[in-house]
Order: structure tokens, then sequence, then C-alpha cells
């Protein structure tokens, strides 16, 4: 095997991720799963990080770059990822490795673009839109969702004004240019990466900021953005195509705050 190899199955970066750093790892097109050629994952030491090796061979990025995990604590859980992998590799079912692609190929190179879409979420946060009916999803959005403002208010000292329904309101500038403070403190491509997924999968700024400050657990910053299928799903049932598609939404959003926890 050389350094290349893994640009094979997982891709070249698409430009259009200073929009969506993810949308290569997400969107990129491949064929059948490649059959697991290496006997051994790990990672050596390399300037200041960990970098994984297949069978003692420096594995690479899909643009090339080398996979260097910042901490020892990352580096193994993505080697565990790689470990795990039986007959075939399946990008599907290594979150953490796909992360780290995007960190170091799709943020890194592109700080600025992601802290400036991370922004965009300040404007339209989901906890900040209620609905007026019915009573019970009323109290469960109050909940799950007033708790993570007043902590934003507390911590950070940004306030939000509540909307009912759908309908747009403009929140305070002073409130804005805090998040966008926030945003850009968060050190690393790692971490920035890690935000942006949590921001993405569940359309709340506020709820991975959460989690990124320790405020949140990931069950619980799941559970509270999640509450309007959860309440859906009391009242007509489970969707079975709908949970298997949560599931796999929620390992990546666990992933991500792995990756924000280790990357620390």
């Amino acid at each position: 095997m050389n350094d290349d190899t893994l640009s094979d199955w997982l891709g070249e970066p698409d430009p259009s991720a200073a929009r969506d750093p993810l949308k290569a790892v997400r969107e990129g097109g491949r064929p059948a799963l490649p059959k697991r050629f290496y006997e051994q994952a790990g990672f050596a030491d390399a300037g200041g990080g960990f970098r994984l090796t297949l069978d003692g061979r420096s594995a690479n990025t899909p643009a090339k770059n080398p996979l260097t995990l910042p901490t020892r604590a990352l580096a193994e859980a993505v080697a565990a990822e790689w470990q795990t992998q039986v007959a075939v590799i399946d990008p599907a079912r290594m979150p953490l490795t796909r992360l780290a692609n995007t960190a170091i190929d799709g943020v890194a190179p592109r700080r600025e673009a992601v802290v400036a879409d991370l922004a965009s979420y300040a404007v339209t946060d989901l906890v900040a839109y209620r609905a007026g009916e019915p009573e019970r999803l009323v109290a469960m959005q109050a909940a799950a969702w007033d708790p993570v403002l007043d902590w934003a208010y507390e911590a950070l000292g940004a306030r939000f004004i509540l909307s009912e329904g759908v309908r747009h309101v403009d929140q305070p500038e002073r409130s804005i240019r805090i998040l966008e403070e926030a945003i850009a403190a968060t050190e690393g491509p790692f971490r920035l990466a890690a935000l942006h997924n949590m921001t993405t999968l569940t359309g709340s700024l506020l709820i991975a900021l959460a989690v990124l400050r320790g405020r949140l657990s990931p069950e619980e910053a799941w559970e509270a953005a999640h509450v309007d299928e959860t309440y859906q799903a009391a009242v007509w049932g489970p969707d079975e195509e709908a949970q298997a598609r949560m599931t796999m939404r929620k390992a990546e959003f666990e992933a991500a705050a792995l990756t924000a926890q280790y990357a620390g």
C-alpha cells in the first residue's frame, strides 16, 4: 500500500466545502467498498501530532494531506475505527475518520468561510422558534430549550428573542456578535469541524456550543434538538425509516462531540 490508497475510495475534496465542509464526505460517490488491505491500524508520533498508520505505513487524507490527529486520545479512537473494519472498509461506519479528513482538508484551509457559515445559524437558531400549539409540544420545547437560552445569557451574555412558528425574528445585534466571537474563539480545525457538524445536525448553534463548552452532554443535546421528532413519534408512532436515519445522524453527532472532547 502507498500513501495515496485512501483517496481512491474516500473521494476528492469538493470546492463547495466552504459552505458545508462535510459535503465532500457525505456526497462523494464511490464504487464498491474496498476490501480491508491491512492487518494492524495504529499511529505514530508526527511533529506535535499523531499520524494514522496502517501496517506501519503513514496514511493520508483524500486531499493527500497527512492524516494526523492532534492528540493521542483522538488518534487512538480513529485507529480503533480502522481496526474494527472487517472484510471491507466502510466509511459510513467511520465517522471519526471522516470528520478528521474534513478538519484537515475542508476546515483548516477555509477557516474564515467555516466561521462565517456557522455565524449564519445564530440568526435562525432552532431554540428560538417555538410552536404555538399543542400545549404538550409547547411545554416540551420550553423544558428542553429554555435552559439552553438561560445558559447562553448567563455564560456568554447573549439574549435571544423567541418567535412562534416559522415567522422570522431579528435577533439583537449584540447577541449575534457574541456568538460570532464564540465561534471564532474555537481553537483548531478539529474542534471547529466538530462544532460545525454538531450545528448542522441539530440546527442549533447554541446547542452545539453548549456541548463544546461542557454545558450539555451529547445525549442531552441530541434529545433537546429532537423534541419535535420525539413528540411526533409519541403521537403518530415510530417511523422505522426515520428512526434508521436518526440513528446514523446521532452517530455522526456523537463522533463530533467526541472529537471536540479529545481534540481540546
